[in-house]
């Protein structure tokens, strides 16, 4: 297929972020890091006010009238189960996220709130936190967006790109058509750049799993070869069906989370993680509609930056992968109602959310609560390290530690593969069904980008990165959402 200028141009932005990368990894990081301090200072309140006004938006739709329209003609049915469409949604929009962050995020945040609070209240603080970061507010940003690509593509028989919402609204005209151009340019860059963060994540935390499993005492000597492995693995699944890998993947994926979090239940203090899981819930779901609308404005310097680094940077990193992640599950839910489409999208995730951070977040309390607790100085040692020496302190740590990395590694294939597929689809102007081809261009530049990221090494430098991939879609979401809101009411009033 001949290429268009979009693709020209997103191929070149791409490729020289990733130069920039390889050349000068540290120069990159760093830039990325003090444009988004300058942002977050100047345009938290309006990143914050955004992510709430979505889970708001995402409610009332739901429980609206417009809930009972059907993403497709009112005849379609769904091309997926429901456990295939939630495990495939699932795993492209927070897989190895869970597993790098379920144990080490409660711990760092339980490091700093501790500072200003007594301990007790500190741990369920800290759990309110991390579910408040990954919770509906993440899943209303991804539901939203996904939720207009769907609706357009399906409804009004658009293509799935991030300008067909804008042209169909609005009308056909040249500033629309230009605008909309723009709208995909971003989406392209903030999709590769933003998977490039999570497959280095992903890197990060196989190999600090291998390096513990063979007695390797430094795990940067396998960097480059799981960096290798992983690019050779998600080679063959980009020339398969969408359906036929990325679904068989992504189930396998799950069942292996969904093993590991049932086990350490069981083997753990149990009735201390029911309680640790019950409690916070409670407090998250009571807590979470105002908490949504903190800013930090009243506190100190080093508050203002844990928040920033944390709740802020995580907010604008859902918005740099929803692109990624909407276009996707739009992809794969043709047929569903728009109510089906936002209670399998923000609730299945969130749920599943609570009760893993509620078991890994809970094992890592109760371990800094013993005299003997040694997990927290390992967290602060080294992130990548935390989940598997918490794995460490059960039986068959072999085995469960194994599972982990084998789960992180697929996490990260179907993420790739997943990112390749909307990638190419944007780079064919929308065709649901791209070439083998198309695919394995973007899969390379994503491997490209990916080394970028690994050669950047800091966890925070590349959440920076990715947070710069995505400012513009802090102005672009909202843009949509009105999109959505014209279209369904001009559909009522026919």
């Amino acid at each position: 297929m001949t290429a268009n200028p979009l693709l020209i141009v997103a191929l070149a932005l791409s490729g020289l972020i990733a130069a920039w990368g390889i050349l000068d990894p540290s120069g990159l990081g760093v830039l990325a890091q003090s444009v988004v301090a300058v942002q977050f200072d100047s345009r938290g309140w309006f990143i914050m006010l955004e992510a709430s006004g979505l889970l708001f938006a995402a409610i009332y739709l739901a429980f609206s009238p417009m809930g009972r329209v059907r993403l497709g003609p009112d005849d379609a049915e769904p091309e997926f189960s429901t456990p295939a469409w939630i495990a495939m949604l699932f795993a492209a929009g927070m897989g190895v996220g869970l597993l790098f962050y379920g144990t080490a995020e409660p711990l760092t945040h339980f490091d700093e709130i501790r500072k200003h609070v007594p301990e007790p209240r500190a741990a369920g603080l800290a759990l309110f936190v991390t579910y408040l970061n990954w919770g509906f507010h993440a899943w209303a940003i991804y539901g939203l967006v996904g939720l207009v690509i769907a609706f357009f593509a399906f409804r009004r028989g658009q293509p799935l790109l991030l300008s067909a919402p804008l042209i169909d609204a609005v009308g056909d005209r040249p500033w629309t058509r230009g605008l909309g151009w723009v709208f995909d340019l971003f989406a392209i860059v903030a999709i590769a750049v933003g998977l490039a963060g999570s497959l280095a994540m992903g890197v990060f935390q196989v190999q600090a799993g291998l390096a513990g499993l063979i007695g390797l005492e430094s795990p940067d000597a396998l960097t480059i070869p799981v960096f290798v492995a992983i690019c050779a693995a998600f080679a063959l699944p980009l020339r398969r069906d969408l359906g036929d890998g990325m679904a068989k993947l992504s189930n396998l994926a799950m069942l292996i989370a969904i093993g590991l979090t049932g086990y350490l239940l069981v083997v753990g203090p149990t009735s201390y993680l029911m309680n640790t899981i019950v409690s916070g819930f409670g407090r998250y779901l009571f807590g979470m509609l105002p908490a949504g609308f903190s800013t930090a404005e009243f506190f100190e310097r080093e508050v203002v930056d844990w928040f920033q680094g944390w709740t802020l940077n995580y907010m604008i990193w859902w918005l740099a992968w929803s692109p990624f992640v909407g276009v996707f599950i739009a992809r794969i839910s043709r047929g569903r109602t728009i109510r089906e489409f936002l209670a399998g999208v923000i609730v299945a995730p969130t749920l599943f959310s609570i009760i893993w951070f509620g078991v890994f977040g809970g094992l890592g309390f109760f371990d800094a609560f013993q005299e003997q607790g040694t997990l927290a100085e390992v967290n602060r040692a080294n992130l990548d390290a935390t989940t598997f020496s918490l794995l460490e302190r059960f039986p068959l740590a072999g085995l469960t530690r194994t599972a982990t990395i084998v789960a992180a590694f697929l996490f990260v294939v179907t993420s790739v593969v997943s990112a390749a597929f909307v990638l190419a689809m944007f780079a064919t102007g929308g065709d649901e069904n791209p070439s083998v081809r198309i695919r394995t261009i973007w899969g390379a530049i994503l491997g490209a980008l990916g080394l970028a990221m690994v050669l950047v090494g800091d966890v925070a430098l590349v959440r920076s990165i990715i947070a710069v991939s995505a400012l513009a879609f802090v102005f672009i979401t909202p843009v949509l959402v009105i999109c959505l809101f014209r279209s369904l009411n001009r559909e009522r009033q026919q």
